[in-house]
């Protein structure tokens, strides 16, 4: 089988999976795929459900590379197309109409949809000064077209509530605004000047909280009351107070003679997979720190990823010069939870949607699962060296889809019920 043929039945059962109930209805998404070099190819990737259409696809071709992002748009049937960021097209399933959208910025989060699928805010350049339009999804009108006070905006995010509208500055300054939905300002933040900024923002489910990952390598606690500083979060290189740090051991399995067979080597066999356990590590613990190039762009540094836990109780935070680290914050102590050491750099990781449990992965053969109860380490049981890259939770939290290069795993969590 060639290469090509395999990399589309993997992508097209990865869409199959989303399609099939893996998305929640409630909140809209951007799919990735691999990349692809023609247009069948293209044609192909794109899967119809009943209700929606969801494809992101980049076209790499000789002389320009070309960006073409489908949006699932909640509870509407109908998908956006945003191509060149020349404009955004608005595809109705179901009536067959089109809608054009001019002038969208490309930026690092430059559209959002509040979470019932009612409005989407869309980040737009014109006449070198930044916009924010907000549109009424049923019929696509615009709602409130307004400027904002930023030099350069990098992102916007609806808060869950679809109450209020996030809008921050590019890092070279740091600057956080706060919309209401008809295009009030009701509050802007700033911390610090003169040096670099936001690197990432995030609300808690409640919509109570907004965290604030900068490049200092903290991340500020901002309330919807009074939109002021409550608490910030440090992450040192020496952890001296915290419940728990868990540092990843690996071993290598001893190997019997009887399993030493040329089957097992040549099949891709999970014999000589490393074994991974946690080990609690007493205080103070040292933390692996990597020192960024200061000549070189983007450096790694700085609070990049920010998640809660669905039950508002946890904040997880990666700072990227601690690459190998996952901070866990105890949001009603205000309080450092846990330390997860890896032994690779961590590639991604999300809070289960129904439960206070985390899943990681750092680009290896292993799913790491962390809860106030401890941690764990499980091999992902495939052959051929499957690597997770990546990993998406059901609504349900009852499963999480793991994400290689070119393969995909769904794992499957054991409940009570099944134990019974």
């Amino acid at each position: 089988m060639s290469e090509g043929m395999s990399r589309k039945r993997a992508v097209r059962c990865y869409y199959r999976a989303y399609t099939a109930g893996c998305l929640d209805q409630t909140c809209g998404s951007t799919l990735q795929s691999s990349q692809v070099t023609d247009l069948d190819r293209f044609k192909y990737l794109s899967v119809h459900s009943d209700e929606s259409l969801v494809t992101s696809v980049v076209l790499t071709l000789p002389i320009l590379k070309w960006k073409l992002h489908y949006f699932l748009l909640p509870k509407v049937k109908c998908y956006l197309k945003n191509n060149l960021l020349l404009l955004i097209t608005v595809w109705s399933l179901c009536t067959k109409a089109v809608s054009y959208i001019k002038y969208p910025k490309a930026c690092q989060k430059g559209i959002d949809f509040s979470r019932d699928g009612s409005y989407m805010a869309l980040a737009e350049r014109r006449d070198c000064k930044d916009f924010v339009s907000i549109f009424v999804c049923d019929d696509w009108h615009l709602l409130r077209h307004f400027e904002t006070e930023t030099q350069d905006l990098a992102g916007l995010e609806w808060s869950p509530n679809g109450c209020v509208l996030a809008v921050w500055d590019s890092c070279l300054e740091y600057k956080v605004l706060l919309y209401s939905l008809d295009g009030r300002l009701l509050s802007t933040y700033s911390a610090y000047e003169w040096s670099l900024g936001v690197k990432s923002v995030s609300w808690s489910p409640s919509s109570q909280f907004l965290a604030i990952g900068s490049y200092d390598e903290k991340v500020r606690i901002i309330n919807h009351i009074t939109w002021k500083k409550i608490t910030q979060f440090e992450h040192p290189a020496t952890v001296e107070s915290t419940k728990t740090v868990y540092k990843e051991v690996e071993r290598r399995p001893a190997v019997g003679t009887d399993e030493m067979s040329l089957h097992n080597i040549t099949t891709g066999s999970t014999l000589f997979n490393t074994q991974s356990k946690y080990e609690i590590c007493s205080l103070p613990f040292q933390i692996p720190v990597v020192k960024p190039d200061p000549d070189r762009a983007n450096p790694k540094i700085g609070v990049s990823v920010l998640a809660f836990s669905s039950n508002n109780h946890y904040l997880a935070t990666k700072n990227d010069n601690m690459a190998s680290v996952v901070w866990v914050w105890n949001m009603q102590m205000m309080s450092l939870e846990a330390v997860l050491e890896q032994t690779s750099a961590v590639r991604c990781f999300q809070w289960d949607p129904r439960h206070p449990r985390l899943a990681l992965c750092t680009g290896n053969t292993k799913l790491y699962l962390w809860s106030p109860g401890g941690c764990v380490a499980v091999q992902v049981p495939t052959e051929g060296g499957f690597q997770v890259h990546s990993l998406n939770w059901h609504c349900s939290g009852n499963s999480l889809i793991l994400l290689g290069k070119d393969q995909l795993c769904l794992c499957y969590m054991e409940t009570d019920e099944e134990d019974k």
